[in-house]
């Protein structure tokens, strides 16, 4: 690797953890650089979910204030992510990478109309609430678990947009603030990149310096992503989530 790719994928990196942190979907900025550095797929693919990690924890650290009293919902959703990215890796050695490829632009798809209609669907089930004299359950319940659930199972596998569809979930099943879910999503995020590239670590082979580069890069971008999505209204933050959304979708449809 030149020093001229070292420094893109470096680069790559910062801005795929800035990404990860307020949205999701960095993978889809790291990857195709990886790709045009000569790595093959599936080394490009398990380097990324290994170098990601820091910036996924890092990202959590800069929403930590946004993390405070949610610790039992963090615990029950990181137990449903840790088993989705350790069935989606196996998945990744044991499949073609064109397993996914028709399925993930529809889910994003979907999940980016649930981000949009979230407000007014949350405000129907609250009201449904009301009148039934019902409460929801505080941390989402075993439909939100399982969604976490199969999530992971495609972020374990390729991770692409994985945020976005995380959000969704959270928006639609907890009655809680958007920030605080994108707290959630970041520690979500952080299991499943890092359960994945401990299975990896067994069974394929990485290239340590794509990894290292990466992990510098995503562990400043998280710092940065986090000082910025935080400082974003729901409004906004909705938007932002959306747009990324969309630009995942033409990438995938694209390659």
């Amino acid at each position: 690797m030149s020093i001229w790719e070292a420094l893109a994928v470096c680069a790559a990196g910062i801005a795929a953890g800035g990404i990860n942190t307020v949205v999701g979907s960095g993978t889809l900025i790291t990857f195709p650089v990886l790709l045009a550095v000569g790595l093959p797929p599936v080394t490009a693919n398990v380097s990324n979910s290994l170098g990601i990690v820091p910036g996924s924890v890092s990202g959590a650290i800069g929403y930590r204030r946004e993390l405070r009293g949610q610790r039992t919902r963090v615990l029950r959703l990181s137990a449903a992510a840790f088993l989705g990215a350790l069935a989606g890796a196996i998945l990744l050695i044991n499949l073609p990478s064109s397993a996914f490829d028709m399925i993930v632009p529809a889910l994003i798809a979907i999940a980016l109309v649930l981000v949009i209609l979230q407000p007014k669907l949350a405000d129907s089930v609250r009201r449904r609430r009301e009148r039934n004299n019902t409460q929801g359950h505080p941390h989402g319940g075993l439909p939100l678990q399982g969604g976490i659930l199969l999530a992971s199972v495609y972020g374990g596998y390729f991770g692409a947009a994985q945020g976005v569809i995380y959000l969704a979930l959270m928006g639609l099943l907890i009655n809680d603030d958007l920030q605080r879910a994108n707290a959630v999503k970041n520690v979500l995020g952080a299991v499943v990149n890092g359960t994945a590239a401990v299975f990896f670590l067994f069974v394929a082979d990485f290239n340590w310096t794509a990894v290292l580069l990466i992990a510098a890069g995503s562990a400043l971008g998280g710092q940065l992503g986090a000082r910025i999505g935080r400082k974003l209204a729901p409004g906004v933050l909705r938007a932002v989530i959306v747009a990324v959304g969309v630009c995942a979708i033409a990438q995938l449809l694209l390659r």
